[in-house]
């Protein structure tokens, strides 16, 4: 069994790696492949990483421009195909976008063909507006306001200043506007006829300021095939034993759900 991972802006594989070590224990007797890819440009670190992580850092696009987006999907096809099959996908922040629009765009185009990868993790996802609304979504107009608003409130949050004069607290300060339902956020976004239907997990933190792009995210999804998760806290991977104890349950739900054990 063999899992794709792809991380956020400004890390690493190698860091992605490192923040889901404890995940993946809990996983250990699936004797899964992990294949953590490095984006392909070096970038500045993401905020707060380099308190702990030395370089290199990378991003798969440094702008969500149409032009940047069809560059990387091309490289991560030929990725895939060099190093594929994969039984899996395990993402978090802008690979999660990366992911996702690898996949709606497939399904867009070529309906017919199978996705390189049967289930889907969505950690802190990030949400490929513009392919979105490429592929049929209709994109309620506060919602572009909105996502830069809440990239701003991240950035802020998670720098290194925030990490050492606040610590976890950091997560409790402003979100880029007010605190919004579930549900409200679903209803910003008008679900299309292209809709991810491998199992999916949707894993973000009430604290996250960028809560919302993982919800939209998970619209794309089959409501029937799709699971959420509330870590509670903010824009990172949490390694308490009861937090990555639930996402490892989920993770086996998604394999036995696509067919993978």
């Amino acid at each position: 069994m063999k899992f794709l991972c792809l991380h956020g802006k400004g890390t690493s594989g190698a860091i992605f790696k490192s923040q889901t070590a404890a995940l993946r224990s809990r996983l250990s007797e699936l004797s899964i492949e992990w294949d953590f890819v490095d984006g392909f440009h070096t970038t500045d670190p993401a905020p707060g990483v380099d308190l702990f992580y030395a370089p290199p850092y990378y991003s798969w696009y440094e702008n969500d421009t149409v032009d940047e987006i069809a560059t990387c999907r091309q490289r991560l096809q030929q990725y895939i195909k060099a190093n594929g099959p994969y039984d899996a996908v395990m993402t978090f922040s802008q690979g999660a976008a990366v992911a996702s629009t690898f996949a709606l765009l497939q399904l867009s185009e070529a309906p017919d063909q199978p996705l390189p990868f049967k289930a889907a993790i969505f950690i802190c996802a990030g949400s490929p507006l513009r392919i979105m609304e490429q592929v049929g979504y209709e994109i309620a107009p506060q919602v572009w306001e909105k996502d830069i608003l809440t990239r701003k409130a991240l950035a802020a949050q998670a720098d290194a200043s925030a990490i050492l004069l606040q610590g976890s607290s950091r997560w409790n300060g402003n979100h880029g506007g007010a605190r919004e339902s579930e549900e409200d956020i679903r209803r910003e976004i008008t679900p299309s006829q292209t809709v991810l239907s491998i199992p999916t997990v949707h894993v973000y933190g009430a604290r996250d300021p960028r809560l919302s792009a993982g919800i939209q995210l998970s619209q794309t999804c089959d409501p029937a095939k799709r699971r959420t998760y509330d870590h509670g806290g903010g824009h990172e991977i949490p390694r308490t034993e009861a937090v990555t104890s639930s996402i490892a349950a989920l993770v086996r739900w998604a394999l036995r759900a696509g067919g993978v054990i």
